[in-house]
C-alpha cells in the first residue's frame, strides 16, 4: 500500500469515527438539554448501542496495524503522524476491553446519570449511591483491563492530563496548600466587603434578556454557536463551527449564568478557534483537559471577573435591573463580584476557594481508589472535608456532594485539571498583558481580539502538540504554578487591603 493509499485510507475511517462520535454528541446535548425525562431509557438503550458500534470501529485490528505503521512512520504528513499517534494511544486502551462490557458500561453510565439527577433533585445521596459504587468497581474494570504497572488512579490521571501522576498532583497541590490557606483565613479576617446586591432577586427573564446582549459581547457568533439550557453547564462540539454550551439561572445570584456562560463560551472559542485542517479529526480536541479548563477558567475569571469587563457589561445589566443596581456604582459591583467567601457549591465559588474545592474531590478519588475512603458514608466524608477545609457546614447533598455530575458520568479523575488550568491560565494571562492591552480591549467591546490572542498563541494547535510544548510556546517558559500563586495574593491583598 502506497503512502497517499494508507493515507487515504486513514481519512476514510476518520470520517466514520467522526460520524458516529457526532451523532452520540447531539444525542447527549439533547438529552441534557430538552428532552423529555420519559424517553431516558429508549434513547439510552440506543446510545449505548451506537457507543458500541464507535468502540468497533476504534478497536478494528486492520486499522490498528495501521496506525500503528504510520506512527512510526517519519516519511509520512506529520499531522497524520501525530493524529496516527494519539487514534493509536486511544485504540490500545479500548482493545483489550470486551465489546460487551465495554456496551454494559455505556449504559451504567447513562443510567447513574439519570439517578444522580434524581437524587439532586429530592437532595438525597441515598439514591445515587449504589450507582456511584457500580460506577468506581467497574471504571477500576475498564482500566484493569489495560495491564499497566501504573496505578488505576494514575491511568484516569493521565487519561485526563497526559502524563501527570498521583505524584505530580500531591506536588501541584502542595504548593497550592503552601500559600492558598493562610490567604483564606487573613482574607477571612479583614473587614468583609459587602456582596449582597449580587443576591438579591433578578428576574430570570431579565436575565436571559442580558444574555443575549452578553453573548453578542463576547461574540459567540450564531453562525458557528448555540446556547440551551441544563442542570449542569457543559460545552460540546461537533466540528469547530458546531460549538453548543449550556447555562443555569439562580435567580438569587445575579452573576451566576453570567460567569458559567463566559466559562462555557471560553471552552468553544478553543474548539472554534483550532484550524482548520483538523476539523473532524481528533486533533480538534484541546491539548488535554486541564488546557481547555486553562481557557474557561482564564474566561471566566481573568477576564470575566476585571474591572474591564464590566465597565462595557455593568451599565447594561444596571439598565436591565434598575430596581437592584441603579444605585450601585461600578467599583463597588466589581469588588462584590470578587468577593471571597468559603461556600458549599464549587461553580459558584471565587477564585481563592476554589482550589479547596478541587483539592476535596482529588482527596476523595483517591481514597475511592486506594480503599480508604467508602462510597457508604462519603456524604458525610464530603461534608467532614468540607468543615476541614473550609469551615462551611454542608446543608443538604443537593449543595453537598451530589453538586456534580463528574462522578455519575465516570469523569473520575477530571477534577484536578480544573485547578491545573486554573493555574495554567495565570501564567498564560501575565504573558497576554505584556503583549497586547487587555483592558482596553475588553473595556471596548473587542472581545474577539483578547480571542485572537488566545487563538495565535494556543488554540490554533489543537492537540499537535502537548501541554509542555503549548506552554513553553506561548509564555517562553515551562508551567510554574507561582504565577497563580502571585496572582492571587497580589488581588486579594488589594481588595481586603491586607497590607
Amino acid at each position: 500500500m502506497t503512502k497517499q493509499e494508507k493515507e487515504k485510507r486513514l481519512s476514510d475511517w476518520i470520517f466514520k469515527y467522526s460520524a458516529y462520535f457526532m451523532a452520540l454528541n447531539v444525542i447527549n446535548f439533547d438529552k441534557m438539554t430538552v428532552a423529555p425525562e420519559g424517553g431516558n431509557q429508549y434513547i439510552d438503550d440506543r446510545a449505548a448501542f451506537l457507543s458500541g458500534e464507535l468502540f468497533s470501529i476504534q478497536s478494528d485490528p486492520d486499522m490498528i496495524e495501521l496506525l500503528r505503521e504510520l506512527k512510526d512512520d517519519d516519511e509520512i504528513d506529520p499531522d497524520y503522524k501525530r493524529m496516527s499517534e494519539l487514534y493509536y494511544e486511544e485504540a490500545m486502551k479500548l482493545q483489550c476491553v470486551p465489546k460487551d462490557v465495554f456496551v454494559e458500561w455505556q449504559k451504567l453510565l447513562y443510567t447513574s446519570h439519570n439517578h444522580w439527577l434524581d437524587a439532586k433533585k429530592k437532595s438525597d445521596y441515598s439514591i445515587f449511591e449504589p450507582y456511584l459504587k457500580k460506577v468506581i468497581a467497574m471504571q477500576k474494570q475498564i482500566i484493569e483491563y489495560r495491564e499497566s504497572d501504573m496505578s488505576v488512579f494514575d491511568q484516569l490521571l493521565s487519561d485526563y492530563e497526559p502524563g501527570m501522576t498521583e505524584k505530580k498532583y500531591d506536588e501541584f497541590f502542595n504548593a497550592l496548600k503552601g500559600a492558598i490557606p493562610d490567604l483564606i483565613k487573613k482574607v477571612n479576617a479583614a473587614k468583609p466587603v459587602d456582596d449582597s446586591i449580587v443576591y438579591l432577586k433578578y428576574d430570570i427573564n431579565g436575565q436571559k434578556k442580558y444574555m443575549k446582549e452578553l453573548l453578542d459581547y463576547l461574540h459567540f457568533d450564531k453562525s458557528w454557536s448555540y446556547q440551551g439550557e441544563t442542570e449542569h453547564p457543559f460545552t460540546t462540539w461537533l466540528c469547530k463551527n458546531d460549538c453548543r454550551t449550556t447555562t443555569k439561572y439562580l435567580e438569587d445570584n445575579a452573576i451566576s449564568a453570567i460567569l458559567s456562560t463566559v466559562h462555557e463560551c471560553g471552552h468553544a472559542w478553543y474548539a472554534h478557534n483550532v484550524d482548520d485542517k483538523y476539523d473532524g479529526t481528533i486533533l480538534l480536541d484541546g491539548v488535554s483537559y486541564g488546557m481547555h479548563e486553562s481557557q474557561s477558567r482564564l474566561c471566566e475569571n481573568y477576564l470575566g471577573r476585571s474591572q474591564a469587563f464590566w465597565e462595557n457589561n455593568f451599565p447594561v445589566l444596571k439598565r436591565i435591573f434598575p430596581d437592584q443596581l441603579g444605585q450601585v456604582s461600578l467599583d463597588d459591583f466589581v469588588k462584590a463580584v470578587n468577593v471571597s467567601r468559603p461556600s458549599l457549591v464549587r461553580t459558584e465559588a471565587d477564585e481563592l476557594t476554589y482550589p479547596m474545592h478541587i483539592l476535596i474531590r482529588y482527596e476523595i478519588e483517591k481514597g475511592l481508589f486506594n480503599g480508604t475512603i467508602s462510597t457508604e458514608g462519603l456524604d458525610k466524608t464530603w461534608n467532614e472535608m468540607y468543615k476541614k477545609y473550609l469551615g462551611v457546614d454542608v446543608t443538604s447533598d443537593r449543595e453537598g456532594i451530589l453538586q456534580d455530575d463528574h462522578w455519575a458520568d465516570g469523569c473520575l479523575g477530571y477534577f484536578p485539571t480544573y485547578a491545573l488550568g486554573t493555574a495554567f491560565a495565570a501564567q498564560f494571562m501575565h504573558k497576554m498583558r505584556q503583549e497586547i492591552d487587555v483592558d482596553d480591549l475588553l473595556r471596548n467591546g473587542h472581545y474577539d481580539k483578547v480571542m485572537g490572542w488566545l487563538k495565535d498563541n494556543i488554540q490554533h494547535y489543537g492537540r499537535r502538540y502537548d501541554a509542555d510544548w503549548v506552554i513553553q510556546h506561548a509564555t517562553g517558559e515551562p508551567f510554574n504554578p507561582k504565577y497563580f500563586i502571585d496572582y492571587l495574593t497580589d488581588k486579594y491583598t488589594k481588595l481586603y487591603n491586607l497590607e
